[in-house]
């Protein structure tokens, strides 16, 4: 899977956690996974805990955190969905 292709799954809805990037439009927060990683948890763990999660997501969670580390405007480039 291409960088724009994980990137895609990272979403921004309005009227979700008050607009921060999500998960393939879900109510899976980006932080929450880089949260969980970040205190020790395996994706394996994620995984086991978010069944509708996939591998490529925190693939997707951890690239869109570099890239925003590293200065890049990845926020302009994550789809922004209206509230449904």
């Amino acid at each position: 899977m291409t960088d724009t292709e994980l990137l895609e799954r990272i979403t921004v809805r309005g009227d979700v956690f008050g607009g921060k990037p999500i998960i393939r439009d879900m109510r899976i927060a980006v932080e929450h996974v880089l949260a969980m990683l970040a205190a020790g948890d395996t994706a394996e763990t994620i995984l086991e805990e978010y069944p509708d999660l996939q591998t490529e997501d925190i693939r997707a969670c951890l690239l869109f955190a570099h890239r925003s580390l590293a200065g890049e405007h990845v926020h302009d480039r994550v789809a922004v969905r209206k509230a449904s």
